[in-house]
């Protein structure tokens, strides 16, 4: 029965909801309270393009108001859906895919009831994507999933990346132990996109992580191993036998490697040791009881999939001061360890030189080629000078012949005089051409005549060379195979 008005001096009892019929339109009193119902039209089918987004409404009332709770094909849908998202009204689905379509129901609830509100939506896919062939899904990003077990301390954030492709795109769900996420697991982390994020961990996350990327062409999956540690129990231990005493060529290219089991992500340095000659070409050491050591820049560590985790020392180009004793140090809050190792490089194979070639090319350009001028030079001056000082030497000459020359230069100067005309102002080559006028074989017998008939019979003939010249001229001749320098008449040097 609905509530009692008073109208007039009587009680009439109307229909909830009640309307007091005044002229005009009907006016609403109150709402009875009771279980949610459909406030309004609801189109059952909808339809949506593929790649669009589309909200399905929920018009429903109630007094309380209910809890909404929406399933596609019988399945919860909540926050770990990155697509989906459930509104006060209705629900919004983004990015719609083929794999969209199928049966959505809104139920409603409170303490007096619950309403359903189903939908039947079908997904409409342009021509081009019709045609596309289908395709399994695939990891789009393996360099980001290698680390497979994870070990953080509590309060930390994990995040576990699944990001995947495939036509039509996949969808991904995430499973803890084999098991599907609840609301309540996922908690105050939330799933964007392809990567599922805990924050702020307790041990009660600990556990295996698994994400299931499915189409209807196929499905895929991955799984993680988290372990949460409440504090760090122990400082870092290396395992293994690395770093190993290593070998390399001069010139060649090898690494040093160091393996550590920690906890927690560790610190992994690597120092090398300073011998005492070698203290003062580095200008940062450290020392470590009574030796001296370098720290060498910060690599990459890995971490491996046993938990371990890897740093690597390349050294290419290897030369003799790379040789020596490296250490690789593993450190977190609980303390450290550490290995060493020694690197030997071997000597290059160089061409013998010889020491000359080896002083020679030391010596710049300008002094290779200046010495040997020099000692050129010096050597012309000397024999210049020597071939000038036999010049102007007068030749060697016996008392009894000095009458012997003077009487011949006088009469070849006669005779010359007799040959030649006077010289003139005008004409000063004349004395240069005057011997050459004259019959080469007629002025010798001359010559020789002369000197039979000064000489007498007690003093042997003189035989000189053939050729003579005027004093004027200084003519170079060869006779007789030899070279002689004449200066008007001249006994053979």
């Amino acid at each position: 029965m609905g509530p009692c008005v008073r109208v007039g001096r009587g009680h009439v009892y109307l229909p909830s909801p009640l309307f007091l019929l005044l002229p005009g339109r009907p006016f609403v009193l109150r709402h009875r309270r009771g279980p949610p119902r459909v406030s309004d039209k609801v189109t059952h089918r909808q339809t949506a393009r593929l790649g669009s987004a589309i909200k399905l409404p929920c018009p429903v009332e109630a007094d309380p108001p209910p809890l909404i709770r929406w399933t596609k094909d019988g399945r919860n849908i909540h926050r770990g859906w990155i697509r989906f998202r459930v509104l006060r009204m209705g629900l919004k689905i983004k990015e719609v895919e083929a794999d969209d379509a199928g049966t959505f129901n809104c139920q409603a609830t409170n303490g007096f009831g619950s309403v359903n509100v189903n939908y039947t939506l079908i997904i409409i896919a342009s021509i081009k994507e019709a045609m596309r062939m289908p395709a399994r899904p695939r990891f789009t990003q393996p360099e980001k999933m290698r680390r497979r077990v994870i070990a953080c301390p509590v309060g930390s954030t994990v995040r576990l990346k699944c990001a995947a492709g495939g036509s039509p795109r996949p969808d991904i769900v995430w499973l803890k132990d084999d098991r599907p996420l609840t609301e309540r697991e996922v908690g105050e982390g939330r799933q964007r996109k392809w990567t599922l994020s805990l924050k702020n961990v307790v041990p009660e996350h600990s556990g295996r992580y698994t994400c299931r990327v499915s189409n209807r062409a196929g499905e895929i999956n991955a799984t993680y191993k988290v372990e949460v540690i409440q504090r760090t129990s122990s400082k870092p231990v290396l395992t293994g036998t690395h770093p190993v005493n290593t070998t390399v060529d001069y010139g060649g290219t090898t690494s040093l490697q160091c393996k550590v089991r920690s906890d927690v992500k560790p610190v992994i340095q690597w120092l090398k040791r300073i011998e005492s000659n070698e203290e003062g070409r580095y200008n940062s050491t450290i020392e470590v009881g009574d030796h001296k050591f370098v720290v060498l820049p910060l690599g990459e560590v890995w971490s491996r999939p046993d938990g371990s985790y890897l740093n690597k020392l390349l050294i290419s180009r290897a030369k003799e001061d790379d040789a020596g004793m490296y250490v690789c140090l593993g450190a977190n809050t609980m303390g450290y360890s550490f290995r060493s190792a020694f690197l030997t490089v071997l000597p290059g194979t160089k061409p013998p030189v010889s020491p000359l070639a080896t002083s020679t090319s030391s010596l710049p350009w300008p002094v290779i080629i200046g010495i040997p001028a020099g000692i050129v030079f010096i050597f012309a001056t000397v024999l210049l000078w020597f071939c000038q000082s036999r010049k102007h030497c007068p030749p060697p000459s016996s008392p009894a012949q000095q009458p012997l020359q003077s009487s011949h230069r006088s009469q070849s100067y006669r005779e010359r005089d007799r040959a030649c005309p006077a010289p003139s102002s005008s004409s000063s080559g004349a004395d240069k051409d005057c011997l050459s006028s004259t019959n080469y074989e007629e002025y010798l017998a001359q010559q020789q005549q002369l000197l039979l008939s000064q000489a007498g019979p007690s003093v042997p003939p003189k035989i000189y060379p053939k050729l003579y010249t005027d004093i004027h001229t200084h003519t170079h001749s060869h006779v007789d195979g030899k070279v002689h320098q004449h200066q008007h008449i001249h006994f053979q040097c």
